[in-house]
């Protein structure tokens, strides 16, 4: 099994940052993929950026530019910034990791892009 703490997710307003960080209780060496997503209001849960084991790196286009996803492998944490945020980015993220063909899901973090 595995667990995640999510964190950094919040209230923003439009134009701004925020950095969301997602600690494993294993160790992120393990995992083929991790990653995160989003699911906003109404809608379906929809990729936002994921790294492989080889640092290979896939955004979906409305993150490209204006998100970083990394990892911290001293903390066994994947990360993602985000920059430039608008109210289309107003979603629960999740934190996301697949290992042997498992997938295991954070709980999600609220962020709301608002003035």
């Amino acid at each position: 099994q595995v667990h995640f703490v999510e964190s950094g997710g919040g209230l923003v307003q439009p134009g701004g940052s925020l950095r969301l960080s997602c600690v494993t209780s294993r160790s992120i060496a393990d995992f083929d993929v991790m990653g995160w997503y989003r699911q906003p209001p109404g809608k379906q849960r929809e990729l936002v950026a994921t790294m492989t084991f080889r640092d290979e790196i896939h955004y979906a286009d409305s993150a490209k530019g204006r998100s970083t996803i990394s990892r911290d492998i001293a903390r066994n944490a994947v990360n993602l910034q985000l920059n430039g945020l608008t109210s289309d980015d107003t979603a629960v993220y999740y934190c996301h990791a697949n290992v042997a063909n498992t997938n295991y899901w954070g709980q999600g973090t609220q962020v709301t892009v608002s003035s």
